[in-house]
């Protein structure tokens, strides 16, 4: 038997107040005491929430964005320090300086051999998986966002991988289609979704109809994120569904009841290239780097998510501070 690990993450932002303190040498990383758990996979996944870049000329187009994140691009050093092996730039971040800094981002990962889907030269880039061999299980994500559609690639233009998440046959067309490409030659397949509204603790029901719909058409992890706060974890046909994995690091405020701030690392493990295990390890956001979380500020997060998962069917199994929370797995899912 085969077994793999690797890990997910929600968003990570290294623009901002997160660049600031690198720059000054205020912090070492932003991984604080998460990165030797993070170095002990084999691979990790990140939603890169900023662009890479130099570029300062900001994307405006008519109209001004509330949020403009841009790390350094020497910050893919640090991605790779943490073991990341994709990225995501599906979201409304990757193009925030514009398709210069778009493309620089996508030159810095290949720079540094982070894999990346979701954003790129034209529409044909952003659509292609990525693909990578994870403990000799072949992986494939393909990566979608739901805004802007003012970035959205096409087949001469650069930008992100852009969708409508329905279930109906004309908008579930292209994501199909995606699928199906990423299943050749692939023994595992994850879909990034970057979609829905910031601060919300509930996927809608046309959200949970999609995702069910990802995994019945060939993915075998669907892996959300946007915002900003975790929500809760389904099994679908014994697949998990993670509607949104939050934030992981970054330099928002943090709102008292939300509590955007604590979210968690994703552990999954495989047997032979199915889902075998997924552990949440408990984290919090303080001043710009991810931290185990404990005692309170555990307990409210693993309190809530078996709240949330509960009203999806799953259930968690606390372990011991400062342990993770295992997610059971079982046979045939929950309906």
């Amino acid at each position: 038997m085969t077994v793999t690990r690797f890990a997910l993450t929600g968003d990570v932002m290294l623009g901002r107040g997160v660049a600031e303190a690198l720059a000054s040498r205020a912090i070492p990383h932003p991984w604080g005491d998460v990165l030797p758990v993070m170095q002990s996979q084999e691979a990790v996944l990140v939603n890169l929430e900023c662009a890479l870049t130099r570029e300062t000329e900001r994307w405006r187009d008519g109209q001004e964005k509330a949020f403009y994140f841009a790390g350094d691009p020497s910050a893919g050093e640090l991605l790779r320090l943490a073991r990341v092996r994709f990225a995501a730039l599906a979201n409304n971040h990757a193009g925030d300086f514009g398709a210069k800094g778009l493309l620089e981002t996508v030159a810095t990962l290949d720079g540094v051999g982070i894999a990346h889907a979701g954003a790129g030269a034209d529409l044909a880039a952003a659509s292609a998986p990525a693909r990578f061999d994870v403990g000799g299980v072949r992986f494939a994500v393909v990566a979608f966002s739901d805004h802007p559609i003012a970035w959205a690639a096409s087949d001469s233009d650069p930008g992100i991988h852009f969708f409508s998440p329905s279930d109906s046959a004309e908008y579930f067309r292209p994501v199909a289609r995606a699928l199906a490409e990423a299943r050749r030659g692939a023994d595992f397949v994850v879909f990034s979704s970057h979609w829905g509204p910031n601060m919300r603790m509930h996927p809608p029901a046309h959200f949970r109809r999609f995702a069910r719909r990802v995994i019945d058409s060939g993915a075998d992890l669907f892996w959300g994120h946007s915002a900003h706060v975790v929500q809760g974890i389904e099994l679908w046909e014994g697949k998990p569904i993670l509607y949104d994995a939050g934030d992981f690091v970054d330099d928002y405020a943090v709102d008292p009841e939300l509590r955007n701030d604590l979210s968690a690392l994703f552990l999954v493990e495989l047997a032979d290239g199915a889902v075998r295990r997924l552990d949440l390890l408990p984290v919090q956001i303080r001043e710009r780097q991810v931290w185990v979380a404990r005692g309170a500020e555990r307990a409210l997060f693993v309190k809530r998510m078996a709240e949330l998962c509960a009203e999806l069917g799953s259930k968690l199994v606390d372990r011991a501070e400062p342990g993770s929370v295992s997610l059971e797995l079982e046979p045939g899912g929950a309906r």
